[in-house]
């Protein structure tokens, strides 16, 4: 007959819930959110060219904002694993990585839906979303990577590598509206491409709109999410090591 876990077990299975400052954190995410949402439909001015869709680019550049910053822990998570072997840091990296292909997904389909009144297309394959679209599949290929590889301390080093290789997709996504001449994707911030289909000029509403919405976004939220997709991991191996406890009983 298998042992019921211990009471330590037991004891450490209820200690699961949320700390404070998680909780507080989470509060005010959601909260800051939603401001950046009222400012971007109703503060922010009516660009007078593009009409009302142009409120999408502070949701758009923003969430690429908060993709950077998610792409870039897994950046440092897999280094430091690399170093320390210290399962924790993969950990990290991992959720680091989830929360920016997450915003790199909401960042690509807000701007196929910017893009249908302004360029009459869905898709193109402008450099910038030829760039975005392989940001995107090289780290959907990160997953498939973990998911195939059985050996755990195998698995977090070959994803602490591939991790820190993939962020050269992000730079490159980054810098090619500043490199290339002939996109015709917009530059928000600076100038933008002779080519370019969809620009528009910042006013002060605009801009502060635009930098509360990158705040949150690139701070925040990648903060909140990843500190909960790391108590999520800690949970699961937790619940994997309670299998393998009552199974040695």
């Amino acid at each position: 007959m298998k042992a019921a876990p211990s009471a330590g077990a037991a004891a450490s299975v209820s200690q699961t819930g949320a700390p404070l400052a998680l909780k507080v954190l989470t509060v005010l995410t959601v909260a800051a959110i939603a401001a950046g949402a009222v400012m971007a439909l109703v503060y922010a001015g009516q660009d007078v060219t593009q009409g009302n869709v142009q409120r999408i680019f502070y949701f758009h550049v923003a969430s690429f904002a908060g993709a950077f910053v998610s792409f870039a822990v897994g950046v440092v998570g897999g280094i430091l694993f690399l170093i320390k072997r210290n399962s924790r840091w993969d950990s990290i990296g991992l959720a680091g990585v989830e929360v920016g292909f997450m915003l790199a997904l909401i960042n690509l389909f807000t701007g196929m839906i910017w893009a249908r009144p302004i360029w009459n297309t869905w898709w193109t394959w402008d450099p910038r979303l030829t760039s975005a679209a392989i940001m995107v599949l090289t780290y959907a290929a990160y997953f498939m990577l973990r998911a195939g590889i059985d050996n755990p301390d195998t698995r977090r080093r070959f994803a602490s590598v591939y991790a820190i290789l993939a962020f050269s997709t992000v730079i490159i996504t980054f810098v090619i509206i500043r490199i290339r001449p002939d996109t015709i994707h917009p530059t928000v911030i600076g100038p933008s491409p002779q080519n370019a289909e969809g620009s528009f000029e910042m006013t002060g509403s605009m801009l502060a709109t635009l930098s509360w919405s990158s705040f949150v976004w690139s701070v925040l939220v990648p903060i909140t999410f990843i500190w909960w997709r790391l108590r999520l991991e800690n949970l699961s191996e937790h619940v994997t090591a309670l299998k393998a406890r009552a199974f040695k009983s």
